[in-house]
C-alpha cells in the first residue's frame, strides 16, 4: 500500500512538473511574438534593435528574477544543492521557470512603448532593477499574500484582489511601468510638427501579425496554465480566452475600420483584459469583456497619440495598462453569480487591487528611469537616432541589399 501511495504521489508530482514546464515553454514562445510584434511595428532602421532588446531583456530578467525577484516574491532561494531543489519532480523550479515567462514580459512589454530612440544599455540597466524589486514587490504582495492587503480585503470586504492570470500584476504593471519611461522619454523626432501628428508607417504588416498570431497562440499557455497543477486546469479559462480574444477583434476591426495594426492588437486587448477573471467569467462575459477592451485601445490608442502627444510606439499603455485595469476592473463586475460568474469576488477590492497596481507601476517607473535619466541619459542622440538603432548600436542593419 506505501509502494501504491508512493507511485501516485510520484505520478501526481510529476504530470504537475510535466503541466507547468509545458505552460513555461508556451509563455517563453510568446517573447518571440512581443519581438515580431515590434519588429513589424517600428521602421526598419530599428528592426534589429527590436530583436536584440527582447532577447537580452529575457537574459538580464532571468538572471534578476533567479537571484533577488523570487525571492522578494515568495521567499524562495535556489541557492541550496541540487538535491534539494529538485524535490518533487522539480516542481518549484518549473514554477520559478513559469513565473519568471510572467516577469519578463515586463520589460518585453516597455520595449514596445520606448522603441526607435531609447539607449540599449540603460534599458537593459532598468530591466534589472524593475525585474528584480518593482515587479516582485507588487507580485508577492497579490499572489502571495505578502504585507497582509489580501488579509485585510478579505476581511474587509468578503473577498480579496483576485487576478488569476495577470491583467494587473502583469499587464498593467508592465504598461504603466512604460507610461512613465515613454514620457520622460518624449516623442521620437519628427513625430509632431506644429502640433499635428506626423504618420510614421510600420515597416512590415506581416511581422506584426505574425507577432500577433504567436501571442494569441501562447496566451491561452499564459491564462490556463496558470491553474499550476493539473488538478487546478479549467476548461472555462480556456473558452472565456477565446471569447475575450474573438471579442477584442470584432471590436478593433469595427472600431479601426478595418487598419490592420488595429485589428492585431485586438485580440491582443481581450486576452490582456480577460486574464484576471477567466476563472470566474461565463464565457459571455468573457466576450463582453474583450469587445470593450478592443474598443478601448482603438479610442485610447488614437487619443494617446494624436490629441495628448504620447509617442508610445507599440501604444502598450492603451493596450496592457489601460486594458489591464479593465480587466481587474471586469473581474470584479462579470465575475459576479448574478452575470453568470462563478462569484467569490468583490467589486471594491478589484478597485482597490487595480489602483495599488497602477501606483506602485508609475512611481517604479518614475523612479528607475528618472534616476538613470539623470545619470546616464535615456535617449540616443538626434543623430544616432536619425540613423536608428541598428546601425547606431548594434552596427548593422536589419536586411542587405547586396
Amino acid at each position: 500500500m506505501e509502494n501504491l501511495q508512493s507511485a501516485v504521489a510520484s505520478l501526481v508530482h510529476s504530470s504537475n512538473t510535466l503541466f507547468i514546464l509545458i505552460g513555461a515553454v508556451m509563455v517563453l514562445a510568446m517573447h518571440a511574438g512581443f519581438a515580431f510584434l515590434e519588429v513589424g511595428t517600428v521602421r526598419q532602421k530599428n528592426q534589429v534593435n527590436a530583436l536584440s532588446k527582447i532577447l537580452s531583456d529575457f537574459a538580464i530578467s532571468t538572471l534578476a528574477y533567479f537571484f533577488i525577484g523570487y525571492w522578494i516574491s515568495y521567499g524562495v532561494t535556489f541557492l541550496q544543492p541540487a538535491a534539494v531543489i529538485n524535490a518533487d519532480h522539480g516542481y518549484g523550479l518549473v514554477k520559478f521557470f513559469f513565473l519568471l515567462t510572467f516577469a519578463a514580459a515586463i520589460p518585453a512589454i516597455i520595449s514596445g512603448g520606448i522603441a526607435e530612440r531609447a539607449r540599449f544599455v540603460p534599458q537593459l540597466c532598468a530591466t534589472a532593477l524593475i525585474v528584480a524589486f518593482i515587479y516582485p514587490f507588487f507580485e508577492g504582495m497579490i499572489w502571495n499574500g505578502n504585507f497582509g492587503l489580501q488579509a485585510w480585503l478579505l476581511e474587509r470586504f468578503g473577498a480579496s484582489f483576485h487576478d488569476f492570470a495577470g491583467s494587473v500584476v502583469v499587464h498593467a504593471m508592465g504598461g504603466w511601468l512604460a507610461l512613465a519611461a515613454v514620457l520622460l522619454l518624449g516623442p521620437r523626432q519628427g513625430r509632431y510638427r506644429d502640433g499635428r501628428l506626423v504618420a510614421f508607417a510600420p515597416s512590415s504588416i506581416p511581422f506584426l501579425a505574425l507577432g500577433s498570431w504567436i501571442l494569441i497562440v501562447g496566451w491561452f499557455g499564459f491564462n490556463v496554465m496558470s491553474a499550476q497543477t493539473l488538478q487546478g486546469v479549467s476548461g472555462l479559462v480556456a473558452v472565456n480566452s477565446l471569447m475575450a480574444m474573438v471579442g477584442g477583434t470584432m471590436a478593433a476591426l469595427i472600431v479601426g475600420r478595418n487598419d490592420p495594426g488595429f485589428l492585431h492588437n485586438g485580440p491582443l486587448a481581450g486576452l490582456v483584459a480577460i486574464c484576471a477573471g477567466s476563472d470566474l467569467m461565463h464565457p459571455v462575459g468573457a466576450l463582453a469583456t474583450g469587445a470593450i477592451a478592443g474598443a478601448l485601445f482603438v479610442w485610447c490608442f488614437t487619443a494617446a497619440q494624436g490629441k495628448w502627444h504620447i509617442d508610445d510606439v507599440l501604444g502598450v499603455w492603451p493596450l496592457h495598462g489601460l486594458c489591464g485595469v479593465w480587466g481587474g476592473v471586469a473581474c470584479g463586475i462579470f465575475g459576479q453569480s448574478a452575470l453568470g460568474g462563478l462569484g467569490g469576488v468583490s467589486l471594491i477590492s478589484q478597485l482597490i487591487g487595480t489602483t495599488l497596481g497602477v501606483v506602485v507601476a508609475l512611481a517604479g517607473g518614475f523612479a528607475v528611469y528618472g534616476v538613470i535619466k539623470a545619470l546616464h541619459g535615456l535617449r540616443l542622440s538626434q543623430e544616432e537616432e536619425y540613423y536608428g538603432a541598428d546601425l547606431s548600436v548594434h552596427k548593422i542593419g536589419a536586411v542587405s541589399q547586396d
